[in-house]
């Protein structure tokens, strides 16, 4: 595999590409949806999700279940949902460490662009004692299109100092890499197994692909 070039800045997915988060999703958007009386959930559910922010993905449960409650309280109550994985049970990914070490000795700056929410983001940096080192933690809260727009993106580059063709996105989604590619940056897709299906349209869409992070430090 060939090297990415001159790399002056890293942004960094946060579920399914630094944390092993994505298996909690699946079963959380099927939880709610059954305890809002939805018998039986779609078992794609979590696929539509990922492309969706939290505003997107709550309106969706109004739209298409009939949920009875507003965008803002399934935000709360999905949060309730999940708040104990994160602050107690989800671990990085193996390698994570490894190329923030590496990216650290070479001292080039990295953050974090998440559709997350941001509570439940830091909490796991926090607890998995890497919170400090990230430049910034950006959520669909500063950026509310989302992945399926490059606000996100650039905004991140912009507080690395950096120009797209020098900044490398790190993302386990396709249209994440896709936005991210169309507005100029470098990308590199990691391999999570709730994106397995999609692995080769995010090989085709990205600038590398990889099966775990300690790959990346490798091509910087």
């Amino acid at each position: 595999m060939q090297r990415l070039g001159t790399i002056k800045g890293v942004i960094f997915d946060l579920d399914g590409t630094l944390i092993d988060s994505m298996s909690v999703w699946s079963r959380i958007d099927k939880e709610f949806l059954l305890e809002n009386g939805v018998s039986d959930p779609p078992g794609d559910i979590s696929e539509i999700m990922r492309k969706m922010t939290v505003e997107e993905s709550s309106q969706y449960f109004i739209d298409h279940f009939g949920i009875r409650m507003t965008v803002p309280e399934i935000i709360v109550r999905i949060e309730e949902l999940v708040r104990k994985e994160y602050s107690e049970r989800i671990q990085l990914k193996p390698g994570a460490c490894d190329i923030l070490d590496s990216l650290d000795d070479k001292k080039i700056p990295y953050g974090v662009a998440t559709a997350t929410y941001r509570s439940l983001a830091s909490s796991v940096l926090e607890r998995c004692g890497i919170y400090d080192r990230f430049r910034f933690l950006l959520t669909d809260a500063d950026y509310p299109r989302g992945k399926n727009f490059p606000d996100i993106f650039l905004g991140a580059a912009g507080r690395l100092g950096t120009l797209p063709g020098e900044t490398l996105v790190v993302e386990d989604s396709l249209h994440s890499i896709e936005t991210a590619a169309s507005a100029g940056f470098v990308t590199a897709g990691v391999y999570d197994n709730a994106a397995r299906q999609e692995m080769d349209r995010i090989k085709a869409a990205a600038d590398c692909y990889v099966m775990s992070l300690e790959e990346i430090k490798n091509l910087i």
